[in-house]
């Protein structure tokens, strides 16, 4: 569904516009509302269709707060979780506390991750390494055709 990058700048009152091939389909998927959290391990956002988001956030909030970590997970994917609308020139206004809890000011890089998108700050995205180890992924992942 979401694939690819864009670069994009951030307008005086912290608002992306997201590139004109993905708005049908976000338009068609959840008619422009969508989610903007936290990820839950890299410093970046994500940005879920609505039902999408619903999805991966009931299925958080039913495992159990008794792990230090599960109650850690909720708090930074849930609970800085935004609902946000595209509005009708494509453009998605980044709340200030998402935008400082990862230091976006001007420019960013929209990554496709085919069910979500991620938000990265330009100059972090750059620093990603971009080598993997094979043998540290899931075998799930390494018997995949490349």
């Amino acid at each position: 569904m979401f694939t690819g990058s864009a670069a994009l700048n951030l307008d005086a009152k912290g608002r992306l516009t997201m590139p004109t091939r993905y708005r049908a389909s976000l338009i068609d998927t959840c008619g422009g509302q969508l989610v903007l959290t936290l990820h839950p391990f890299d410093d970046c956002l994500a940005l879920y269709p609505r039902a999408e988001f619903m999805d991966t956030a009931k299925k958080l909030s039913e495992q159990r707060d008794s792990n230090p970590q599960v109650r850690q997970l909720k708090r930074r994917f849930l609970g800085q979780a935004a609902e946000i609308e595209m509005d009708s020139n494509g453009r998605l206004l980044v709340p200030p506390e998402l935008r400082a809890a990862i230091s976006l000011e001007k420019r960013a890089m929209l990554i496709g991750q085919m069910h979500r998108f991620e938000i990265w700050k330009e100059e972090s995205w750059s620093d990603v390494d971009g080598t993997l180890d094979p043998a540290a992924l899931p075998e799930s992942v390494q018997e995949l055709s490349f």
